[in-house]
């Protein structure tokens, strides 16, 4: 199954609607317009307003939200101004934890994102991420790290998430889903770090990260597109493929087979290329 390629996901406050545009403009993959978090409790319902004004004066447009968690006075609220949304076209469910709380998020027959960022989410995350509506997960590191009591910046605080990235995967790849997301890299101005974060997340298979600012979304799809020499040898891989019609073949002195083959496809839908038949 081909999913839609996310390697960027920005976020923007619901509260600031005059900055959508601006995201937009920024080349992330997706836009996700954040009524938690971002928004101070007493301006959620005028945040929750500002989206639904948004989208109905820019009806192209298709955005992401991220909603208040299913504990929140304003779960249900922020359900019920998405539903029937043609512009929103998925819905990120924050500290999510169970079964019952993705079903009654994917009732509103949207897209659902659970963010996997509590030790009960992580524990639970086979079932969350077998729920019928979910798209894909995505990795709240900030936020599980707190729940962890972990120390921020530390080996033994990024050995605890590297552990909770895995798991992630593993149920992402489990459930047949799309490439997961890892969580956000805090230090805007940061760019070495941010890089070298957004590499070791490729490497260990997300398919892209959440992100804060416009100025981080050209280094994470630098992180996220394969290097010259990976994507040719993908496409002779491929091309050989096309050409022997044979399932194993010799290349270069190595034997390819359908895993390789694989890997070649993957390589070249990383960087939107077709691998053809």
């Amino acid at each position: 199954m081909t999913h839609p390629v996310v390697r960027s996901a920005l976020f923007v406050p619901a509260s600031r609607a005059e900055r959508i545009p601006k995201a937009l403009a920024a080349g992330a993959d997706a836009v996700i317009v954040d009524l938690e978090d971002a928004v101070e409790h007493l301006a959620k319902a005028s945040a929750r307003e500002a989206l639904c004004d948004f989208l109905g004066t820019h009806r192209q447009t298709r955005l992401w939200v991220r909603i208040n968690d299913a504990s929140t006075s304003w779960h249900d609220d922020d359900l019920k101004a998405c539903r029937g949304q043609p512009g929103v076209a998925g819905i990120l469910l924050p500290k999510a934890e169970s079964l019952a709380q993705v079903r009654h998020v994917a009732q509103t027959g949207l897209p659902v994102i659970p963010i996997i960022e509590t030790a009960r989410g992580l524990l639970n995350a086979a079932e969350v991420a077998a729920t019928p509506g979910v798209a894909r997960l995505a990795f709240g590191s900030l936020d599980y790290g707190l729940d962890m009591g972990l120390t921020p910046d530390t080996p033994g605080a990024e050995t605890v998430l590297d552990h909770a990235r895995v798991q992630v995967l593993l149920h992402t790849r489990s459930a047949g889903l799309a490439p997961a997301l890892d969580g956000v890299h805090a230090g805007v101005q940061d760019q070495a770090g941010l890089a070298l974060a957004a590499g070791r997340a490729q490497q260990m298979g997300f398919g892209g990260m959440l992100c804060i600012h416009p100025t981080q979304v050209p280094v994470i799809h630098a992180a996220f597109v394969p290097a010259q020499e990976e994507l040719a040898w993908a496409r002779r891989v491929v091309a050989a493929h096309r050409e022997t019609a044979s399932g194993t073949f010799m290349l270069d002195g190595r034997m390819v087979d359908a895993p390789v083959i694989a890997r070649a496809r993957l390589v070249l839908a990383q960087a939107g290329e077709q691998a053809g038949a």
